[in-house]
């Protein structure tokens, strides 16, 4: 996939993002749509180069070949020459640092010895029910210590992408989702409505009814949504089939989250699948395997690509995430994915190395001393 960054590298992307003036360079991000399906959507970005609709075609975005791909993983023995090897090391949140609400064991030593050996740490989830600054008070109650700038959520990431397109200020955001996403496109500056308030919305079907919807809603952003409804698809749908140039964004298309740690959940796929139902339409995805916020952050703390570890439990998101991006991943094996899901021949995602649980960084080096 091609991304073209205008936006100077030499300052800080948090800084370009927040920038209130018009004549701020954008970035327009084009490795959005999904990676497993090859497919064609268009979007009328809002922008001052002018109003012409573009199409952004979904193209397979792996960074390695097949012959890699179909190679076999290698179980991780020696987590000194990883650790080593890389500056930095992203993790994925849900089944890797915790589940639900409680955190598995052995993550605060391993995070605390990656620190004191100089790694930079930080945190991507695609769980988008929550804001940076929401994260950052899970964090500090599960006893980690991570800063907010630490941490990024596919949340921000809505956020962000309206931001790179220069979404106008006199246009709306119609939200499927919860408190996370209407928190970072408060942050951003950026008009909503929806979300968990719609969710006691019910729609009173009468012959000849017709729902109105808000003509000046410009995009409809999809998370994991508890509030769920019909009234939801509904005005979601109305939104994208009727609003000209009306944009379809998914924070991410998990199939399955973990709410708790008895067992799995639908995730916010379920939801985005449902707007896909209804509008025959594919969504840009803005959260993992998308390289948006992989670009986002090597641009932040100016780090090439091929000194990042990403580390996560899914194949499909945060192992292709780190394989788009170019950089090394290890799987663990405390979260969705089981090693019969790894060594399944019809598996073609195949990370560097997988080992059981984070904690192996400690218990693997205490066993080759």
């Amino acid at each position: 996939m091609l991304i073209t960054i205008t936006a100077s590298v030499s300052h800080s992307f948090l800084s370009f993002f927040y920038s209130p003036s018009p004549s701020s360079p954008r970035t327009l991000i084009s490795s959005l749509l999904p990676n497993k399906l090859s497919l064609r959507s268009s979007f009328l970005p809002f922008s001052s180069f002018g109003r012409r609709r573009h199409h952004l075609h979904s193209q397979p975005t792996r960074s390695v070949s097949a012959n890699t791909m179909n190679a076999s993983s290698q179980k991780l023995e020696n987590p000194d020459d990883l650790i080593d090897s890389v500056e930095t090391f992203i993790f994925d949140c849900d089944g890797v640092v915790w589940k639900g609400d409680k955190l598995i064991d052995g993550v605060p030593e391993t995070l605390d010895m990656l620190r004191s050996k100089g790694k930079r740490l930080v945190f991507v989830t695609n769980n988008s029910t929550k804001s940076r600054k929401q994260y950052g008070k899970k964090f500090e109650t599960l006893g980690l210590n991570v800063r907010e700038e630490e941490i990024f959520a596919s949340s921000f990431a809505a956020a962000a992408y309206l931001k790179s397109i220069d979404f106008p200020k006199d246009k709306k955001v119609y939200v499927i989702g919860e408190d996370g996403i209407l928190k970072e496109l408060e942050l951003a500056g950026i008009q909503y409505l929806g979300g968990p308030a719609d969710g006691e919305k019910k729609i009173e079907l009468k012959p000849g009814f017709l729902m109105e919807h808000d003509k000046g809603v410009g995009a409809v952003v999809v998370g994991f949504d508890r509030y769920f409804n019909y009234y939801k698809i509904q005005y979601g749908t109305l939104c994208i089939r009727e609003n000209p140039g009306c944009l379809f964004i998914a924070t991410n298309r998990d199939a399955v989250t973990h709410l708790t740690d008895a067992q799995e959940w639908a995730g916010g796929g379920s939801m985005v699948g449902a707007i896909g139902g209804s509008t025959q339409k594919e969504p840009i995805v803005v959260g993992k395997p998308s390289t948006f916020m992989m670009d986002y952050l090597s641009q932040k703390f100016g780090i090439l690509k091929s000194q990042i570890c990403m580390v996560g439990d899914r194949l499909d998101t945060d192992i292709l995430f780190g394989q788009n991006g170019g950089c090394k991943t290890l799987l663990v094996l405390s979260g969705v994915t089981t090693l019969q899901m790894l060594q399944n021949p019809n598996n073609s995602i195949q990370p560097d190395f997988y080992t059981n649980k984070v904690s192996d960084f400690l218990s693997l080096k205490a066993t080759a001393v």
